[in-house]
C-alpha cells in the first residue's frame, strides 16, 4: 500500500496539509483488499442465496404483512386489543427466517464482515490517536428481520 504523503511546511498557516488524492488512493485500495477478502466473498455468496431463496420469499411477505399489522397496533400500545398477538406473530415468523440455513449462514457472514469493517476503523483510529472513538454496530442487529442488509423483502433487512 504506498505511503501518504504529507506537503511541505506551509510557512503562511504554519500548519502542513495531508495529500487527499494520495489519502483517498490508499482508501480505495483498503476497500479493493476488504473487497478481496474471503469474509465479503462469503457474505455476497449467502446474501444472493438468501434473496433467491423461495422459502424465504414466501416467509418475508408474511413477515412485511405481519409487521404493518403490528405498527398499526403500536400507533396505540399494548392496550390495543390485537397488540400482543400481533407482536407475537413478527416474532414467531422472525423465528422461522432464523431457521432457514441460508440466513444464519448469511447473518454469521454479515457479522464477521462487520467486525472486519470495526477492526479496520479502530486500527485507522487508533494509529492516530488511542483516545479517537470509533462507532461501532453493537445495537444493531442484522440479516433478515433486524434491520440489515440482505434485502430480502421482509421489510426489516434493507
Amino acid at each position: 500500500m504506498p505511503t501518504t504523503t504529507v506537503l511541505p511546511y506551509d510557512g503562511a498557516s504554519g500548519v502542513s496539509s495531508l495529500d487527499m488524492a494520495s489519502l483517498l488512493m490508499c482508501a480505495y485500495e483498503l476497500g479493493d483488499f476488504i473487497n478481496q477478502s474471503a469474509e465479503v466473498a462469503d457474505y455476497l455468496y449467502w446474501k444472493e442465496a438468501v434473496q433467491k431463496d423461495e422459502q424465504v420469499k414466501l416467509l418475508s411477505k408474511q413477515f412485511a404483512k405481519a409487521k404493518e399489522l403490528f405498527s398499526e397496533c403500536e400507533r396505540f400500545g399494548r392496550f390495543h386489543p390485537d397488540y400482543h398477538a400481533a407482536k407475537d406473530k413478527v416474532k414467531q415468523i422472525e423465528k422461522e427466517l432464523d431457521q432457514i440455513e441460508a440466513v444464519k449462514r448469511f447473518k454469521t457472514a454479515e457479522q464477521l464482515v462487520d467486525t472486519m469493517l470495526y477492526d479496520v476503523s479502530r486500527m485507522i483510529a487508533e494509529s492516530v490517536s488511542d483516545t479517537i472513538k470509533v462507532p461501532g454496530n453493537e445495537g444493531k442487529t442484522g440479516g433478515c428481520g433486524g434491520g440489515g442488509s440482505c434485502s430480502c423483502g421482509s421489510g426489516g433487512c434493507g
